[in-house]
């Protein structure tokens, strides 16, 4: 394909082709860098509320089962996981209050799932 010299994407194309090259190895195998700042990688997280539960799904590859580590105080979930070439870190704000001694999770594949009861609403005061 041939391109004008007026071709108004002329210039996108070009910045494309630079970030790919950039990308590229001299093998031309692609090299991404993650980033593993304090707040470490990024977490795909669904939060799925029922009447009676919350669910938190999390998407947290590369990562063993045993480098996981979950707390939550009934308000929020923290977590921290990792390996030599990944660091995740995510504090997620629940959308209601949970008994965290309930919590269930599983880890299968990548994918974390936390199952929480909701905590009851509020006690109401009598006078």
């Amino acid at each position: 394909m041939r391109r004008d010299d007026d071709d108004p994407f002329d210039e996108f194309f070009r910045e494309i082709e630079r970030m790919m090259d950039e990308m590229m190895g001299a093998e031309g195998e692609v090299h991404i860098d993650r980033d593993t700042s304090a707040d470490g990688g990024n977490i795909h997280v669904d939060v799925h509320e029922t009447d009676d539960e919350v669910r938190v799904v999390a998407d947290v590859p590369g990562v063993e089962k045993e480098a996981i580590d979950l707390k939550c105080d009934g308000t929020v979930l923290t977590i921290d996981a990792g390996s030599h070439d990944r660091e995740y870190h995510e504090r997620l704000t629940l959308p209601s209050r949970v008994d965290e001694h309930s919590a269930s999770a599983t880890y299968n594949n990548g994918i974390l799932e936390v199952t929480f009861d909701r905590e009851e609403d509020s006690a109401d005061i009598e006078l």
